[in-house]
């Protein structure tokens, strides 16, 4: 298992937007994705509500871990979306 640990760019945090087009990403990407909000729980990567349940704000370091033969290449677009601030 391959694993990133990013800070969040988006201004907002991981709010509905930035967390619908990050949900999307790692649905499309075809292996099982987790993210971890450093010092929290782990949900699917895929999951919207999972994804917000987090509470991911600003600046917080999260951790991407996937698994497969593309698993680097999906891991990297991931953690650019996530660096992206999409509140800009």
């Amino acid at each position: 298992m391959l694993e990133r640990t990013v800070l969040v760019g988006s201004t907002h945090g991981l709010h509905a937007r930035p967390a619908k087009l990050f949900c999307q990403a790692a649905a499309a990407a075809g292996v099982p994705i987790t993210l971890t909000k450093n010092g929290g729980k782990t949900v699917n990567a895929a999951s919207i509500l999972g994804v917000i349940s987090l509470g991911i704000s600003h600046g917080d370091e999260v951790t991407l871990a996937a698994d497969g033969d593309t698993a680097e290449v999906v891991l990297d677009e991931l953690a650019q979306l996530l660096l992206t601030d999409h509140d800009a």
